[in-house]
């Protein structure tokens, strides 16, 4: 259970092309390696339950994107989700990490498919959790927040908070717990963390999608696709879109789950990411 004390230490830095990543590995070196992407406004503490379990048997990878969480944040710094794909690209390069799982949530999975089909990188396997993927995509309350990041920017500090637990908490069916609200909104309530919460928003658009939307179908590699049905940020219609554009891709159904998966159902998720990663996919068949 999380507790207000729950330690997610990132002991690792990496100077990428979009500033300094903070980053950590868990479990044993010789296993194999499994990387977490988190979405947007999260950060790798969102995977932090799973990451743990997945340890008995993997080399867990877990990372802050760029302007995220404990990674840096300053002004003019690119964030967007080209950015974030070539980071991943960057860091899978620095950990000497050739073909690994991938595991991404909502615009993890975007950065994740830019790393693939435009970066190079090569992945095992793929699972897909609520990704942002399909066009359209933002909720009314995203677009609101980038088309007028100006105006909300200037929100006295209070009230940004306040703007930030809710939206935060509207990721989530069954609520979050205190502990983990809090951690997840403060890194956003900084003096660094404001102008960034914004940042991150108004650089984001439907063009980073829209880019390799086409070229699903190239996928060829095992791929997951899991989805909560009460994800209200990403309909769970849009899982069953996307998993009709990848070649053999498997959609699993995380009942009762918001669009902050992890959270409301990580025992089912942890569930079927396991067997996803002990699953056996030939190559020759694929």
């Amino acid at each position: 259970m999380t507790t207000a004390h729950d330690t997610w230490p990132l002991d690792h830095t990496f100077p990428s092309s979009s500033g300094t990543i903070r980053w950590a590995a868990l479990g044993p070196a010789d296993a194999p390696p499994v990387v977490l992407v988190h979405g947007t406004p999260f950060s790798s503490y969102v995977w932090r339950d799973i990451a743990r379990a997945l340890t008995r048997e993997h080399h867990v990878y877990v990372w802050d994107l760029a302007g995220y969480g404990a990674s840096e944040m300053r002004d003019g710094q690119d964030v967007s989700l080209a950015a974030q794909g070539r980071v991943l690209a960057e860091l899978l390069d620095h950990w000497g990490l050739e073909r690994p799982a991938v595991l991404a949530h909502d615009f993890g999975g975007c950065v994740a498919l830019r790393a693939h089909l435009l970066h190079g990188a090569h992945y095992d396997r793929l699972a897909l959790v609520d990704p942002v993927a399909l066009a359209p995509w933002g909720s009314p309350t995203y677009r609101l927040l980038g088309a007028h990041s100006d105006v909300f920017g200037q929100l006295p500090p209070r009230l940004h908070e306040v703007l930030v637990r809710e939206y935060v908490s509207s990721a989530s069916h069954r609520g979050l717990h205190p502990a983990v609200l809090d951690r997840l909104v403060a890194p956003w309530c900084t003096d660094e963390g404001k102008p960034a919460f914004y940042r991150q928003i108004e650089q984001n658009d439907q063009r980073y999608t829209d880019e390799i939307q086409g070229r699903y179908g190239e996928l060829d590699l095992p791929v997951l696709i899991c989805w909560g049905t009460e994800d209200t940020w990403i309909p769970v219609e849009r899982g069953h879109e996307l998993a009709g554009t990848i070649p053999g891709a498997e959609l699993r159904l995380i009942e009762g789950a918001g669009h902050l998966v992890q959270e409301d159902a990580p025992a089912e998720l942890t569930a079927e990411l396991d067997h996803f990663l002990r699953s056996h996919f030939p190559r020759t068949a694929r």
